[in-house]
């Protein structure tokens, strides 16, 4: 039965909406299993499982019968959690009977629940009139058919379900991880790449015959094209290879494929659209076929449908007119897209790929764009011109929010507003508590865009200088030269403050185009300091850059990221003196900078004493250390709610690496959005940490709440929740502190998770 439920869920996969999807479901499955009967009973908003797809039973039941769980034999199933095998239903004291299937010509049951991070989504059934149990293998196929299942239906939930393309949605909400921090409400704008059939936007048409003549114009410039391509290459390819050229001309010619395309225009869509659609369904169904060759002929239809897309897509080049709330959202936003839109309308970004730490992201926060990555449930290509709002502390998106939604939104948005107007009048004033413990605040940069908003925001230096950015933003690595014209605008920006540049941290999720890292599992692989000291090349010439570039100005340091043994440091720090004295010798008068260590893996957690004596300084990365100690990817949405940057276990690695750097007698920083967040400036504060660094955004919050506290308080709730072993509740006595310090609106906004 494997290769059939491979091709159930292959055609699954390519229904356009959830009604064709269950349809495929309950017809194939009852065909593969011989069954008289297969039906599809799904979750509503209500909590009530309802029939939605049926295949043996009366349709006109279809929507209409309802149970709760625990109600008649499919909601034991949801209440049980595992499989119900009977061959006689009726004598089960669980069984009910509705009429209006006319079920009650059918002995045996099988149900299975379809299960989805723990939620019973639905029961996926097969019944038979004769009395039997069903075998080991049946049960075991249809347990499989409704995992694999399991997804693509979370999916069309969280999507409207069986909603058709193009019509109006009811409100959807789609988790991601937070992209950049903030609040923006607008309206959707899709970009996709050309000639992707999988990525087209559904746009309505506004002038059908005009549309029906463009369309059939794009396909005689096809034609053309491919009769010569074919005459090109009549002397270079044999005969077998030339009858592809005229299977293309063939298909080209089919009123079959034309004539459908025809029909979707006229019924609202735009020729792009009807054509992938279309497209898609018949290389769905060469792909299903059991034939080699039949299967292999789906490749030629997609390359052919590439090529007609080319043509179709010009119409979409045009200059596009942006709403002044553009919400930008693509499977993969890039920079390039960004630069697309006038600054003063894009108001959000919303990637369906990436995570926090794409160069997308590091953009949006230095732009200050709420933003939110790895959407992968999002149905992009349908929402063009749909209202959207993008929660970026959350990394949430909703698409058509309701009424009461936008409302709850709009007065967030406003209090953000009048929030960073209020803490303007903080950046002369010192960060200090009002016992006057004074803590010095600094930012994460890695462009020039950050600098002004930092010096705006009273920032006294910078704890972290992502030098990786100026490598992303190029096509090869940048020359010796180049870096030290970079690294020396930062260090004059923010002179006599100290700038605290990291070297080249790539891998893991950051990748250069012209430097591919191919790897099963990048963030425990080759990254950070094990790629720059297997190609001393490249971390020579940055050090020299950078410390060229301090010439004068003596405000440099030197980070190394992602050390996990001592090794590293020394044979890191060799080097850094070999440049060093190599550039005295060629007649440059700098200093030696100061050299620090990122501690962001639990080696380097309990090897930081050892540490602390070989280098000047700690940083702390919290989000890389979070991650890291909890086993949980943090750009992964699926175990988002795993991450907590408050679990008692990260906290007290915290507080052990503040006591291995005093007592060492080195400074120790931290980094990450662990220092932005005010609540936890408040415990990292009393935890000792002598500088937070965060982004631009981030500080004027922190000062406020710095300056909002004693430090004898804080000391107070750090001994409070350091006894505790609950990071949740961690973060309710934080928020609670800030409600009774008078500092409600410094707590993170929380949206109603109501759909």
């Amino acid at each position: 039965m494997l290769n059939s439920l491979r091709s159930i869920v292959q055609e699954v996969n390519a229904a356009r909406d959830m009604k064709t999807a269950l349809a495929i479901i309950v017809a194939r499955v009852k065909q593969v299993m011989k069954t008289h009967v297969c039906s599809v009973y799904l979750r509503d908003a209500k909590g009530d499982y309802v029939l939605m797809a049926t295949d043996g039973l009366n349709a006109d039941a279809v929507g209409k019968v309802r149970l709760a769980a625990g109600e008649g034999l499919v909601g034991r199933v949801v209440v049980r959690e595992e499989p119900i095998n009977l061959e006689h239903a009726e004598a089960h004291p669980s069984y009910q009977y509705f009429p209006e299937t006319g079920e009650e010509r059918y002995s045996s049951f099988l149900g299975v629940p379809i299960i989805h991070h723990r939620k019973v989504l639905g029961v996926l059934v097969v019944q038979q009139v004769e009395q039997r149990r069903f075998d080991e293998g049946e049960e075991a196929f249809l347990v499989t058919m409704s995992a694999q299942l399991a997804g693509v239906i979370a999916h069309a939930e969280a999507t409207g379900g069986v909603i058709p393309v193009g019509a109006k949605a009811a409100q959807s909400k789609f988790v991601g991880v937070s992209g950049a921090s903030g609040i923006a409400i607008g309206e959707a704008v899709v970009i996709a790449p050309t000639a992707d059939l999988r990525s087209v936007p559904y746009q309505a048409c506004k002038d059908v015959e005009a549309e029906i003549t463009f369309f059939q114009r794009s396909l005689v410039a096809v034609r053309d094209d491919i009769k010569v391509l074919g005459v090109k290459l009549k002397e270079r390819i044999n005969r077998e290879e030339q009858a592809l050229f005229d299977a293309y001309l063939a298909m080209l010619d089919d009123a079959s494929l034309g004539g459908e395309v025809v029909s979707r225009i006229r019924k609202g869509a735009v020729a792009s659209y009807a054509w992938s659609e279309v497209i898609l369904e018949h290389e769905s169904i060469f792909n299903s076929m059991n034939d080699p060759y039949l299967r292999e002929r789906a490749t030629d239809l997609r390359d052919l449908g590439r090529r007609v897309l080319e043509y179709l897509q010009e119409s979409n080049q045009k200059t596009r007119v942006y709403p002044d709330k553009t919400i930008l959202i693509g499977e993969e936003l890039t920079a390039s897209m960004l630069g697309e839109i006038p600054k003063e309308k894009l108001a959000g970004l919303v990637s369906v790929q990436g995570s926090s730490n794409s160069h997308v992201a590091i953009l949006a926060r230095a732009m200050d764009i709420p933003t939110v990555m790895g959407a992968v449930d999002l149905p992009y290509t349908q929402i063009d011109g749909r209202p959207i709002i993008v929660d970026g502390y959350k990394g949430t998106v909703y698409c058509d929010p309701n009424p009461q939604l936008r409302k709850h939104y709009k007065a967030i948005y406003l209090e953000e507003q009048a929030l960073v107007k209020g803490l303007e009048a903080l950046k002369n004033l010192p960060c200090e508590t009002q016992d006057r413990y004074r803590l010095p605040l600094h930012v994460n940069t890695g462009l020039m865009a950050d600098v002004v908003r930092s010096l705006e925001r009273g920032a006294e230096g910078v704890g972290l200088y992502r030098t990786e950015v100026p490598f992303l933003l190029r096509d090869r690595f940048p020359s010796e030269e180049e870096q030290r014209a970079i690294y020396r605008e930062q260090l004059e920006a923010f002179a006599p403050h100290t700038v605290t540049m990291r070297t080249l941290d790539i891998g893991g999720d950051k990748a250069l185009p012209y430097f591919p890292i191919e790897e099963d599992n990048p963030f425990l692989g080759w990254r950070g300091i094990r790629v720059t000291l297997d190609h001393p090349e490249i971390f020579l010439a940055q050090i020299r850059a950078m410390i060229k570039a301090s010439e004068g100005l003596d405000n440099l340091r030197i980070l190394l990221p992602m050390i996990t043994n001592v090794q590293e440091v020394d044979a890191s720090r060799a080097l850094i003196q070999r440049v060093h004295k190599e550039l005295l010798e060629e007649g440059y008068r700098v200093r030696k900078p100061q050299v620090g260590v990122m501690i962001e893996v639990p080696a380097a957690v309990y090897l930081a004493p050892e540490l602390s004596r070989r280098v000047d300084f700690l940083s702390v990365g919290s989000n890389d250390l979070t991650q890291y100690l909890l086993a949980v990817d943090r750009n992964n949405a699926q175990v988002a709610d795993l991450y907590q940057p408050f679990h008692p276990a990260v906290l007290r690695a915290l507080q052990y690496i503040v006591y291995a750097a005093h007592d060492a007698g080195i400074s120790v920083s931290i980094c990450g959005e662990l220092a932005g967040d005010p609540g936890a400036a408040i415990l990292l504060m009393a935890m000792g940490y002598d500088v937070l660094s965060m982004n631009a955004t981030n500080l004027p919050k922190v000062k406020s709440v710095i300056r909002g506290i004693t430090f004898a308080r804080a000391k107070q709730l750090l001994a409070e929740v350091m006894s505790m072993s609950n990071g949740d509740l961690i973060r309710e006595r934080i928020d609670r502190e800030l409600r009774e310090t008078g500092l409600t609106r410094l707590i993170r906004p929380v949206a109603s998770d109501s759909n």
